[in-house]
Formats: structure tokens, sequence, C-alpha cells
């Protein structure tokens, strides 16, 4: 029996480099979001994140920009570390990557889902299960030999 091209460790190891990528990509803007000159991509994510889209997000306190500026480090460090274990480990340890990036995508969803919904933009909760479904892909289901 033909395995499906998507659940092969060499298509995993692509996907995990795809997830890597779009998990960092969120870091330099949020980093560009401290920079008043360089925010509106950041408020403008922000914007649609909490649906509508009203302009009613900003970025102009100094503990907003503070906070997007750790989140864009958390974001970049950690998308650049399921790259680096696709790269260093994957082979080694395939199942066990695959379940550590599980793990941590589905910690991440339900902290800031749960934060959304507590702190009155529900609308991001359900932006984050097409988030969550995107950079999942394929990895819900283990790879076969």
């Amino acid at each position: 029996m033909k395995i499906p091209r998507y659940r092969t460790h060499k298509f995993h190891k692509k996907y995990l480099k795809v997830t890597g990528f779009l998990v960092a990509l969120f870091g330099p803007i949020c980093f560009f979001g401290t920079i008043p000159e360089t925010a509106e991509m950041a408020r403008w994510t922000l914007d649609i994140l909490s649906w509508p889209l009203d302009d009613r997000e900003s970025l102009n306190d100094g503990t907003a920009r503070l906070l997007s500026a750790l989140l864009g480090g958390f974001l970049l460090g950690y998308g650049v570390t399921i790259w680096c274990l696709s790269v260093f480990v994957y082979d080694k340890a395939p199942e066990m990557v695959r379940k550590c990036v599980l793990i941590g995508l589905c910690s991440w969803f339900i902290l800031d889902s749960s934060g959304s919904i507590a702190g009155g933009h529900a609308s991001n909760a359900v932006w984050n299960i097409l988030v969550l479904l995107s950079f999942v892909g394929p990895l819900w289901l283990p790879a076969k030999k």
C-alpha cells in the first residue's frame, strides 16, 4: 500500500520548516510594531485579529510596544527553534520532534485563545483555529515508514 505523500518523513521534515518560517514571520511584524514609524503592519494585524476592522487597535503606548517587542522575540525564537528541530534533530527522532512541536502549538493555541476570549477579543480565537490548522497541517498524524 502506497503511503500518501503528506504522511512521509520527508514531507513532515519540509513542513516543519514551513511551520517554523510562518511562526517566525510574525516576529519581525511584532518587532516593527515597537517603532512608531513602522508600526502600521503590526497595528493592522492586531485590527484583523480583533475583528471587525475598526482602527481601534493601537500600539501607541509604551506598554503595548514592550509587549510587541517581547512577543516578536518569542515568536522569532520559537519559529527558529522549530526550523532547527527539523534540520538538526528530526532525522534522529522524527516522532519526538513532531510531538514537541504539536504540544507547543497546542499550548499556544489554548492560552492565546482563552486569553483572547477573556480579554474581549473572541474573534482572535477563531483566527487561531485557522492559524493552528495551517501550522500543524499534516503533522497532526505521525509519518509512516
